[in-house]
């Protein structure tokens, strides 16, 4: 035994030896839990490998940032359905390379022409239903995958959907974040016979590396591969879904599926510290991370440190004023009028920064009036969507698509399209029954949405990114422009950084990750918030994806956040 321990002293005491003396002082600092993904082809960054690996493979076939974005989009439909899928919705930025032109697309459905606040209240409802076939509104995923191809695309359609039927076919081992979270909300899906049956394989959730088969969505995604869009519109997946709702008392009829469209939309934007940011404009929030960013701009955040109270108390200021107005403003602009560039001024910034107090927490703001604001709107609370799926991806040439979908909550309504395996969402849980609100239900009428994805610029550099988790995602997506404009940092530090999210107990009540030093809870407590510090890389603060790329050196890079189980794939080499 004695001369064991010393072979394995003599060991220990030979490697010490053996470090160099001197080891460079960027090596002795490294804090990342991952690295920056390089390459000069293309990067998918999705939060499930198999996903990313799917719109990798498609750019290694010729395919363009749109045709990886939709193959990865179809994929995490298999892959984590609890989140996405084609019952849900989709919102997408594309950045071209050659022209430097930024556009958005909105493919969020629209309310069913016969779900009204009066018919709703006949049938004894005084608040939109959480789930069931009335939270369900017109999905609007394949619409955004098929004019997203249609304006960028480069491969033929059906090659787009081949990696995603191969999954739901041949069946993929759960992954851990999937385990996670499927028998967290199972409970949703015991409600409707068909789910139960897809979705609960005997009666549980399937459980970590078991082996799920999905061959109805198989059938539904060959469909859509072979016929386009109108199968899902027009075709035999519409009539399911048609028949799916009558059979559950719903109010979906072929006209409302028929005549639904998704729409191209300019992006909004503005300029925080040289870097342009770009969002889609209502009926998301994205202006308020806009908004976000024109108020910490009158702050001089880079002279605090990235973790410091100081920084953190003006960024959860600036969320909450942003937030009421955001609360007070927004919803469809065919239907309700949004002063987004009011809410977007620089003046109207300044006025609202003087309402922040450096030395205390301000617990209850309220709506400012923009230029442009009609003041007899009501507050439209609350803002449901929690649950969502964040992919982006960067070709060979440089062209970038920033793509976000959703199912709204956790496996959406629960009702899944008899036969085809679809899960609806409940996004008519973005609507209120409350009279004068910006987000009153209303026939064709879009719901708010949470779900934004963004892209940020600055000379050579274009950077398209996500953050996911509900209402916090403007929040998190200020707080990673300004850890890259006013702290330097890469686009994985920048995701990797920690972070907070507001939660129910109050204005001032946020969830913070351990890693932010006692000094800053202090701090941030003895200002006036109550804060509840969870695991120091926690889900509840959102995961995001990022890719880069640099027009000058015709480099690529791409980051994922370690929140997920995700991973930036580079494309294979031809």
């Amino acid at each position: 035994m004695k001369k064991s321990w010393a072979i394995f002293l003599g060991l220990v005491i030979g490697l010490a030896v053996a470090v160099p003396q001197s080891l460079p002082e960027k090596l002795m600092k490294w804090s990342q839990g991952r690295s920056v993904v390089y390459s000069q082809l293309g990067i998918v960054a999705a939060e499930q490998p198999l996903a990313a690996q799917a719109g990798a493979t498609i750019l290694a076939e010729g395919g363009s940032a749109a045709d990886a974005a939709i193959a990865a989009s179809a994929a995490m439909g298999v892959i984590q359905p609890m989140m996405n899928g084609m019952g849900g919705d989709l919102f997408a930025i594309e950045w071209d390379a050659k022209n430097g032109k930024v556009s958005g697309l909105n493919a969020s459905g629209w309310a069913p022409e016969r779900l009204t606040s009066s018919y709703l209240h006949t049938q004894g409802f005084r608040h939109l239903p959480e789930t069931g076939i009335l939270s369900v509104t017109i999905p609007g995923c394949v619409m955004g995958w098929w004019d997203l191809h249609e304006r960028f695309g480069k491969l033929p359609w059906k090659d787009l959907f081949k990696p995603a039927i191969y999954y739901a076919s041949h069946g993929f081992p759960v992954p851990q974040w999937d385990s996670m979270y499927w028998p967290a909300y199972g409970s949703v899906l015991t409600r409707n016979p068909e789910a139960t049956r897809i979705y609960l394989p005997q009666g549980r959730a399937p459980k970590l590396g078991q082996v799920f088969r999905n061959p109805e969505y198989a059938k539904a995604l060959e469909a859509v591969a072979n016929e386009g869009e109108r199968a899902f519109y027009d075709g035999q997946i519409a009539r399911a879904i048609v028949k799916t709702s009558q059979d559950l008392g719903g109010v979906i009829t072929p006209q409302d599926l028929s005549e639904y469209r998704a729409e191209w939309v300019q992006p909004i934007e503005t300029n925080y510290r040289g870097w342009e940011v770009f969002e889609i404009p209502p009926n998301t929030q994205g202006v308020a991370t806009l908004e976000m960013l024109n108020i910490m701009q009158q702050f001089p955040l880079g002279l605090y440190r990235p973790l410091s109270p100081e920084r953190f108390h003006i960024e959860m200021q600036a969320q909450q004023l942003a937030y009421a107005d955001l609360d007070r403003y927004v919803g469809d602009p065919r239907f309700v009028k949004v002063p987004v560039s009011g809410m977007l001024s620089v003046e109207y910034a300044r006025s609202r920064a003087k309402l922040i107090d450096l030395n205390k927490a301000n617990c209850q703001f309220h709506a400012g009036a923009p230029p442009g604001a009609d003041p007899k709107l009501a507050v439209a609370i609350p803002r449901p969507g929690t649950d969502t799926s964040y992919l982006t991806a960067v070709d060979r040439d440089g062209n970038i698509v920033s793509l976000i979908q959703s199912l709204a909550g956790a496996f959406g309504s629960g009702v899944v399209v008899e036969g085809y395996g679809i899960i609806l969402q409940n996004r008519a849980t973005g609507f209120t029954l409350r009279p004068g609100s910006p987000d009153v239900l209303a026939p064709h009428k879009r719901p708010f949405h949470t779900i934004i994805p963004a892209f940020m610029e600055k000379g050579p550099i274009h950077i398209g990114f996500g953050i996911m988790r509900g209402g916090n995602q403007p929040l998190a997506q200020a707080q990673f422009v300004s850890d890259i404009a006013d702290y330097n940092m890469n686009i994985q530090q920048a995701l990797e950084a920690p972070r907070f999210n507001r939660f129910d107990g109050g204005a001032c009540s946020y969830l913070i990750e351990s890693r932010v030093p006692t000094s800053t809870l202090v701090g941030l407590s003895q200002l006036g918030y109550s804060l509840r510090v969870v695991g120091p890389y926690a889900e509840w603060v959102g995961g995001g994806q990022a890719v880069l790329h640099n027009s000058s050196a015709n480099v690529n890079s791409g980051a994922s956040d370690p929140r997920k189980d995700g991973e930036a794939i580079p494309q294979p080499s031809e």
